[in-house]
């Protein structure tokens, strides 16, 4: 992609912030102090607009084409981790932060300001809780962002094939694996069925239920979960359909708790692609 650059300079005559297709420059003015030229350049208001330009002049490809579009928004670093993770719920900035650790609050805050600029994403004002009058931001995907819901899920489920063993530096985050559980939710062995599972994955724990062919998933422990499941690494093989329930069960590759015959049910209910073979084509 080429990508836009502009300039900004600051002296006593005013501001001009100017790029490759566009200039805008402040009225003449004079100011007392070059103090006074710093307090502007430095302030929170020339941040803001600073900011805004990054967001408008962001990297583009250049061609008239709805996928290049498409790209320049979910190919910039972090995108769609973000949106992965306000299509679960809406988020405040620090609940962002928590689930994308590594990622720098820079970065975050110009990420949410792309999306938002172009519609993905908006931002709203809500209560906080014992807070009185008090309110909070949150962010939420809009009615076109969540377009992008069947577009991510179809693009985790093929990039699950190219999973293999962790690598050492990968986390696993609750909208991550309720995303998981959307993305590899087979709904035709679903009809009629109601039942409620609860996974512990490492120090995270998410939950799927069943009622008739919908799947609701979330975050956290339910109290009448049918069976609790602590699959560890083999629950891939377990999804992918490598490693039969009956074989997980005898040979002790997971722990569970309640009906275990819902183990070959849950098998169907959520199925991962076999890993991709690499070096053909």
């Amino acid at each position: 992609m080429s990508e836009a650059r502009w300039r900004l300079s600051v002296d006593q005559d005013g501001v001009t912030i100017a790029g490759d297709r566009f200039r805008l420059t402040t009225a003449p003015q004079k100011f007392a102090a070059d103090e006074a030229v710093f307090g502007l350049a430095e302030s929170a208001e020339m941040e803001e607009i600073v900011s805004e330009l990054e967001a408008m002049t962001r990297r583009t490809y250049g061609q008239y084409c709805g996928l290049a579009r498409a790209m320049e928004i979910l190919g910039e670093r972090w995108a769609p981790m973000i949106i992965r993770d306000l299509l679960v719920s809406a988020k405040g900035f620090g609940d962002l932060q928590k689930g994308l650790p590594r990622m720098a609050e820079s970065v975050l805050s110009t990420r949410l300001r792309e999306l938002e600029h172009t519609g993905v994403v908006r931002r709203r004002s809500v209560p906080v809780p014992a807070g009185g009058s008090a309110e909070s931001v949150v962010y939420e995907v809009t009615a076109y962002g969540r377009e992008l819901e069947d577009i991510m899920l179809r693009l985790g489920r093929w990039g699950a094939q190219l999973l293999g063993d962790p690598r050492p530096e990968d986390i696993v985050t609750p909208d991550s694996l309720v995303m998981a559980l959307r993305a590899t939710f087979q709904p035709q062995h679903a009809a009629g069925v109601r039942a409620t599972f609860e996974l512990h994955i490492l120090d995270v724990v998410v939950h799927a239920r069943i009622e008739d062919g919908t799947l609701r998933a979330g975050a956290g422990q339910v109290p009448d979960a049918d069976l609790v499941l602590e699959p560890g690494l083999a629950l891939r093989e377990l999804m992918t359909g490598a490693l039969t329930p009956a074989a997980a069960i005898t040979g002790g590759s997971i722990r569970m708790m309640g009906d275990s015959a819902l183990l070959g049910l849950f098998t169907q209910l959520f199925q991962l692609p076999r890993t991709a073979t690499h070096g053909h084509g």
